[in-house]
């Protein structure tokens, strides 16, 4: 299998360095970056062609996958628009909808849309995709190969749940840095120096994290068991219930879905 990225910057690195890692010949990876600097790093650390504009070679490919930012990605593609044939085209873009950017390849349909979250950057990612219905069985493990270069991956059945996979888990890591922010802040201020609390805060987030990924039982069963009745985190739990906390973070994510949906409609105007 052949792949292009067009766009190198840091996810489409961390792509091609998951690729390598797990076997692919460098041979069979390009990416096109506009920066000369940029080329020079994907070509020096991973060893793939890297070139400043989509020619023929790196066009000859089963998977491409569209790497740019989303408000750049209309003119990135604009040069290859009616030229695609098989290629299955993967959409790491946020926000854009398949409609758009098929729209703006001449009408091409062999599409997958992709997020991608930012754990990628070191292989524990998790991707959600949505794939055409034109897509078949063989794109489809394409493009999940690829993007499971970096992580886990789940489908959809549905375009718009991407919205949902943006709100959850593609900034969910802010969502967790936060907790960790507040949680280092509230060790601060029962007088531990920073360098204590912060890990203390991080160690703990990591820790259950994992815990909670090997166990078979809900997060609810193992929050059940640390709780101790009338003990103390009973007691902090019960401080989060009074203000609300699951609601406040009900209405974070989907505060987080809408403003997917508006960019979605913003950025797809021509």
């Amino acid at each position: 299998m052949k792949i292009t990225f067009l766009g190198g910057g840091n996810m489409a690195a961390a792509l091609i360095g998951g690729l390598v890692k797990q076997g692919f010949k460098a041979a069979d990876v390009q990416a096109v970056e506009l920066s000369a600097e940029g080329r020079a790093k994907l070509e020096s650390q991973f060893g793939v062609r890297a070139v400043e504009s989509l020619d023929e070679q790196a066009l000859a490919c089963d998977v491409l996958v569209l790497a740019v930012k989303p408000q750049q990605l209309k003119a990135a593609v604009a040069p290859i628009a009616g030229r695609l044939t098989t290629q299955v085209v993967v959409s790491i873009a946020a926000g854009l909808r398949l409609v758009d950017i098929g729209r703006w390849l001449g009408d091409y349909h062999t599409l997958v849309r992709a997020m991608p979250n930012t754990p990628a950057l070191i292989g524990a990612g998790i991707t959600g995709l949505f794939a055409d219905a034109s897509v078949s069985a063989a794109g489809r493990a394409a493009a999940e190969q690829v993007l499971a270069a970096v992580g886990s991956t789940v489908w959809v059945a549905e375009e718009a749940q991407i919205d949902g996979v943006t709100a959850v888990s593609g900034s969910g890591p802010a969502y967790v840095f936060h907790f960790i922010e507040c949680l280092q802040a509230a060790g601060e201020s029962l007088g531990f120096d920073e360098a204590t609390a912060r890990k203390l805060a991080i160690d703990t987030v990591l820790g259950a994290a994992k815990l909670a990924a090997d166990s078979d039982e809900a997060p609810g069963v193992l929050r059940e068991r640390v709780t101790s009745k009338g003990g103390t985190t009973a007691a902090a739990l019960a401080s989060f219930a009074a203000d609300g906390f699951p609601a406040i973070v009900t209405r974070a994510v989907a505060a987080a879905e809408a403003r997917g949906r508006e960019l979605g409609e913003q950025l797809g105007r021509d």
